[in-house]
Order: structure tokens, then sequence, then C-alpha cells
């Protein structure tokens, strides 16, 4: 039997939580738990019934992931510790051609429901589990350490966050964060939204996608549908003729049209509507796209609402399908991670078949690669998309 750890609280888990480990996802449900070590969140000592030391992990008494893997060994899990994890992860990024990336993706990065994101000089950062909660100062003292932002924010807003028995906030942990901070991916600018914007001020994890697309954009119209700040569609106005950006939010297109003015783009026709109901519309009259971004929000927010998800998704893509000028591009999408890639990939083949159209599939993408995604833990994969040229 292995000497216990002093002053450090012990989990003991079963054969099956100990085999997840082994099998390279971090997660241990309540269910496979012997014995908890109380109701304080925070970092434990995992063991097995026979009282060898399995790891250290973060505890959360209240949810049903109760732990998650942080390192198998016996080191002090210390702000010097998250310091040289998140320098480590920085260090992985190195290269890319943006000013916004993702620095700490969480189960991608060895860093359990840790999220860090930079936006030029600052940072935003979510913390997910009740257990990281606990230990804030360290990892705040750690990604000052690591990355010297000039301020922090806690986009603590997630609704993960109520399955962990945590309140949402948005709070400032260091120095100042603005309320808009203009920040750059290859040769495009725009301005996120740290306290207010999506996730925490824009989506990042699409930079990789929108520069594809961008550089398959046909030179006629170009539709993007669900635009929120525009993103897609600056890229997209850099080749195309003319670009109609659809979203249901006048706020999230006024941003929109803020961000091209910002790049000097005039050939971008911000419209506010539904986008099932504009799909309709231009179905109708005929209308023809050189270019179609679909990029919905999570219409599967659960397993129980997948089957409706679905016929949702396929609706989109067989009308924007239907759309598509000769030799036309389509790039969608889905961000639902009940909505694996198997299960999208068929819905395209099917909203193909009933358009009416055949079409080549030129790449299957994911997340840029800030946003790493581990083959045995799935939940690191809930982007999906797929780039379709029509042919004759």
């Amino acid at each position: 039997m292995d000497a216990p750890q002093i002053g450090v609280a012990t989990a003991i888990v079963s054969a099956k939580g100990a085999a997840r480990w082994q099998a390279g996802h971090p997660w241990i449900y309540r269910t496979d738990l012997y014995d908890e070590p109380g109701d304080a969140p925070g970092i434990v000592a995992v063991t097995d019934r026979r009282g060898r030391h399995l790891g250290q992990a973060l505890y959360s008494p209240k949810s049903e992931i109760r732990l998650r893997l942080l390192t198998r060994g016996r080191e002090p899990v210390d702000a010097a510790w998250w310091g040289e994890r998140i320098r480590a992860a920085a260090a992985r990024r190195e290269g890319l051609a943006a000013t916004a990336y993702r620095v700490v993706h969480a189960e991608g990065d060895g860093l359990p429901s840790l999220v860090v994101d930079r936006y030029g000089p600052y940072v935003v950062a979510q913390l997910l589990s009740t257990g990281l909660e606990q230990v804030r100062d360290d990892v705040l003292a750690g990604i000052s350490a690591a990355l010297t932002p000039d301020g922090i924010l806690l986009r603590n807003d997630s609704a993960i966050r109520r399955h962990e028995g945590l309140p949402l906030e948005v709070v400032a942990a260091a120095g100042v964060v603005p309320a808009t901070v203009e920040v750059e991916e290859h040769g495009i600018r725009y301005r996120a939204a740290p306290h207010e914007g999506q996730k925490t001020g824009a989506f990042l994890d699409q930079r990789e996608n929108r520069v594809l697309v961008g550089e398959h954009t046909g030179p006629g119209q170009a539709l993007d549908l669900f635009t929120y700040h525009g993103s897609f569609a600056l890229h997209l106005a850099r080749r195309a003729a003319a670009v109609v950006a659809v979203d249901s939010s006048a706020e999230a297109l006024a941003r929109g049209q803020e961000n091209a003015t910002l790049n000097g783009l005039t050939n971008i026709s911000w419209r506010e509507a539904n986008a099932f109901d504009l799909l309709r519309e231009l179905e109708r009259r005929e209308e023809r796209f050189d270019t179609v971004v679909l990029d919905p929000p999570a219409f599967a927010k659960s397993k129980q609402s997948l089957v409706r998800a679905l016929a949702g998704y396929k609706e989109i893509n067989l009308r924007a399908m239907r759309l598509l000028a000769a030799r036309g591009v389509l790039f969608t999408c889905s961000c639902s991670y009940h909505v694996n890639r198997a299960v999208f990939l068929d819905m395209v083949a099917a909203a193909a078949r009933d358009s009416g159209r055949r079409l080549q599939l030129l790449a299957v993408t994911g997340a840029g690669r800030d946003h790493p995604e581990l083959v045995n833990v799935p939940e690191t994969g809930y982007l999906k998309g797929a780039l379709l040229r029509a042919v004759p």
C-alpha cells in the first residue's frame, strides 16, 4: 500500500473509475466513488481500494462529475504548478496568425474545467467546476505569471456552473478589461466584447474555418447565415462581389457593421431576419449564391432534443444547397456536442439527396488548433464542419 499524502484529502475510486483514467479520460463520476473526502471542494489525492495512488484531481462534491484528473504525480498543485502548465499551453499556440485565441482549452490541454482566452493584452478566463473555483487564487496567479496580461476578466456566466452549484457572474480579477478589444486574425480586424459577447467575447473556435471558407469564396454573391458579429462575412467580403449577412439580433448586426467599417469593407448588407424564414423566401425567389455559410447556434442542448435538432439542421442545409450557384460552395457546421461527426455528416448527406444537388466534400473540419480535440475525450470535439462544392 502506498503511503498517504500528508494534509491532502483522499477519494477512493472503483476499478471502473480507475480504468477511465487509464484509458485517457480525465473524469470520474459520482457512481464510481467508494469513499469521498467530504463536502469541501478542492484538490484531492485519489487512490484505488487497495490504497494505490492514482493521481490528484479537482473534487466537486455536488456534481455528477466528482473528479477531474490534474496529475498522476504527487507534486504540490500550487500557483507555480498552474503557471507552468499554462505557460506550456501558450507555447503550443506559437505561430498563430491572430491576436485573439484560446490559450487553455480545459480537458484538451490537461487542465479540466479551465478556459483561458487571450484578446490582445487581456485575458478572459472561465472556472467551470467547484474544485477549480476553490483554488481560484492559485489559478489566477498562474495566469498572471505565465501570460502577464494587462487585465484578467472572469466570464463565469456559463450555464455549466449551475450543475456545479456555482453562481453565474462576470467579475474583474485583475486590472481592467475594456468593454471591447480590437483584435486581428489573418489580416481581418474585429472588435470582441469580453464582458457581454458570446462565449468569452467572440467565436475563436471558428478562426481557421473562416480562413478556409475565405480561400474558397466565389466572385459572385455570398450569403452568411447566423452571422452574429460578421466574422465569416468579413472574410467572404474580401473575394465576393457582395455579401448578405443575416442574424435575428439587430444589436449583433450593428456590431458587425462596425467591424466591416473597421476593415473598409462596403460590400456587406446586414439583414435582420429569421434564417429559416429567409431561406424559404430566397428559395421561392430562385436566388443563387456562389458561397453560403451556415453557422447556427447549438440546436441540440441535450440528448432528448437530438431528433428535433437534426430535423432543423437538415432543413437549413437542404434549402442552402438549393441556393448554390453552379459550382457554388457551402460551408456548414454544428457546435452541438450531442451531434457527433458521423451523425452530422449523415445529416448533410441526407440533405444533399433531398435537395437534388450533387455535392463534393472538400473538407471535414473541427475547431481551430488552439482548441485541441482529444480522440479519447469526445467532449473536446464539439465543433464539426463540412466544406462542400456543387458539381454538375
